[in-house]
């Protein structure tokens, strides 16, 4: 690792710790030759997972979109932006140990759906008429009488 001081390749390992859930690796080093202190993090680059949408595009997953989408479904809710960001965390982090590469929007938006119908039932709905594209008040229905029966 080059140091940021003085640009000396060789330096030393004075600690290593696991940061950010095990994910990252937090290293304090210092450089042999001008001694200055510095810190590192090394973490598994993943290759960017890709959406295929439902018109046969493809797009880099978007945590920004996912969180819009949680967030109007949850809008007037008793639900913490924490608790949104929590579920797009795991919702990402479960698509990325499932899928390499690629992964359909319909995938998404079933995660997501599970994760909405035991937070919240009225979020639940408000995601799923966008999701599943509802065009009239009787599939409102069909969705609200599927929750009670489940209830």
């Amino acid at each position: 690792m080059r140091c940021p001081k003085c640009a000396h390749l060789e330096d030393k390992v004075l600690d290593s710790r696991s940061a950010k859930s095990g994910d990252v690796i937090r290293r304090r080093r210092m450089c042999q030759k001008c001694g200055h202190r510095f810190t590192t993090y090394e973490e598994v680059i993943r290759a960017k997972l890709r959406v295929i949408k439902r018109d046969g595009r493809h797009e880099e997953i978007d945590r920004t979109k996912l969180t819009a989408g949680l967030g109007r479904a949850c809008e007037k809710r008793p639900i913490s932006s924490d608790t949104i960001e929590t579920m797009v965390d795991s919702i990402i982090d479960e698509l990325e140990s499932e899928y390499e590469r690629e992964v359909s929007s319909e995938i998404i938006g079933k995660k997501v759906m599970e994760r909405l119908e035991k937070l919240d039932e009225v979020a639940y709905v408000r995601f799923a008429s966008v999701y599943r594209r509802f065009r009239d008040v009787n599939q409102f229905l069909t969705a609200i009488e599927g929750l009670l029966d489940r209830a």
